[in-house]
């Protein structure tokens, strides 16, 4: 596996855990959602983060695995 691949897979997953970590608390410890949103501001906190980290992190995995597959081919 190539440096530069590397270091695309453990900047997605970094990114995409703390998403999944950020969507747990807002249910876990800050009251849950509701229809009109989170009951805090720490939720509503890491309800933007969540939404922030989730797709970049899938989308920054996403590119490191097509690029370990183009690796792979040469």
């Amino acid at each position: 596996m190539q440096p530069d691949t590397r270091k695309l897979l453990r900047t997605g997953v970094l990114i995409f855990g703390i998403g999944v970590i950020a969507a747990a608390l807002i249910f876990i410890s800050f009251g849950g959602i509701t229809r009109q949103g989170p009951h805090s501001n720490l939720g509503w906190l890491a309800l933007m983060l969540a939404m922030g980290c989730l797709p970049t992190g899938f989308l920054t995995l996403l590119l490191g695995a097509i690029k370990l597959i183009g690796d792979r081919r040469r």
